[in-house]
């Protein structure tokens, strides 16, 4: 796994080239707010399966596979248990390297169990 912090009005996507940067994987999943042409092209570059629905405002609709899709709903139940944390739903620490540290500690919490 690997988190990194945005600044709250950077878009996600921004950070979505550093994110797959070194990682192997099969496919890459995501939701309708990472469907832009160069992702695509930067992920099939790296031979990776793109399952990533279209926009609304797409013109033609780009096929993905909706069953492999389902599975990033384990991604959304993780933010949420994250979430439980107080310390990282309030963003209780000022500095960005204790928030990091303690996102990290929660993971491993969650993976524990």
């Amino acid at each position: 796994m690997r988190l990194l912090l945005s600044a709250g009005q950077v878009h996600d996507i921004n950070y979505a080239h550093a994110l797959l940067e070194g990682i192997k994987a099969k496919a890459v999943l995501a939701d309708k707010g990472y469907d832009a042409n160069q992702l695509r092209a930067a992920i099939r570059k790296r031979r990776m399966r793109i399952v990533i629905p279209s926009t609304r405002s797409r013109k033609r609709k780009i096929r993905y596979d909706r069953k492999i899709y389902r599975e990033r709903n384990l991604v959304e139940r993780c933010f949420n248990k994250l979430k439980h944390f107080p310390r990282i739903a309030t963003r209780f620490d000022r500095l960005n390297v204790h928030y990091l540290a303690f996102l990290h500690l929660a993971s491993a919490i969650i993976w524990m169990r």
